[in-house]
């Protein structure tokens, strides 16, 4: 091991050091004797949360998939109508809060549209699943659109002078190599959808958070409550980080050989 690379890895190490021991201090400093079992007392009500979340982000995930790719396709097509309409829908998206769409969604779409009589008691859960897919898609939206932008734009004409339409162009010589730029970045916006779906819990839905938040209310233990629910969510994401870091090394584009002078 080199000396850089042993450098590195002392100063994170020191880093993560510094990070628990304040964490440490924290706790210690908090008025009270945290419960530290009242987590796993309740184990079973965090598991059923815990199923919601990845229930909850595996569905946002599928819708935003294919709101983003279809808004990410029609930024890039030929289409003014389509190219302003997308870059509307990811503008008011990225543009304010997802509590805030959350709340109008809830409180305003899903009474107007009478969601409840249609859904009955998932209504919450339609409202939460439908709204942070939709806020996952217009984020989708743009690793879609950098995807395809990001090709060399020879490509496209390569294959025009092949005699290929833009659709064709697109679909066949275009997409593929996007695809693999997009892998990365799509992989880090699934990790996101697992920490943002704690904010459905403002709308009861019940998932982990909710369930965590109604144990610390009952009894007053927010430290023994909120700490095992931050190490939950590691538990969860780190491993997720992890392959998207792999990923991002096996799909980076293999790096330009230098030309040889003559």
């Amino acid at each position: 091991m080199d000396a850089a690379r042993l450098r590195e890895r002392l100063v994170r190490a020191a880093v993560v050091a510094a990070i628990l021991l304040a964490v440490a201090l924290t706790i210690s400093l908090a008025p009270g004797a945290p419960r530290w079992g009242l987590a796993l007392d309740r184990w079973r009500v965090f598991g059923s949360g815990l199923a919601l979340t990845a229930a909850l982000s595996v569905g946002a995930l599928a819708i935003g998939l294919i709101v983003g790719s279809l808004a990410g396709l029609a930024r890039v097509s030929r289409s003014p109508a389509l190219d302003q309409a997308a870059f509307t829908y990811v503008e008011l998206v990225r543009g304010t809060p997802f509590l805030i769409q959350l709340y109008v969604a809830f409180y305003c779409v899903s009474t107007a549209l009478r969601l409840q009589d249609v859904f009955g008691s998932s209504e919450r859960f339609v409202v939460g699943i439908v709204g942070l897919g939709l806020f996952a898609g217009a984020y989708i939206a743009e690793i879609v659109r950098a995807g395809v932008e990001s090709v060399d734009r020879g490509q496209w004409e390569a294959a025009r002078s092949l005699g290929l339409s833009h659709r064709q162009a697109l679909t066949r010589v275009v997409l593929p190599q996007a695809v693999r730029r997009m892998i990365p970045p799509l992989a880090g916006e699934a990790v996101s959808l697992v920490k943002e779906s704690s904010i459905l819990s403002v709308i009861s839905v019940a998932e982990v958070t909710f369930h965590a938040r109604n144990i610390a209310g009952e009894t007053f233990q927010s430290f023994a409550v909120y700490v095992p629910l931050a190490a939950l969510y590691l538990c969860v994401t780190l491993p997720l980080s992890w392959v998207t870091r792999v990923l991002e090394r096996r799909l980076a584009p293999p790096a330009q050989l230098p030309v040889a002078k003559l």
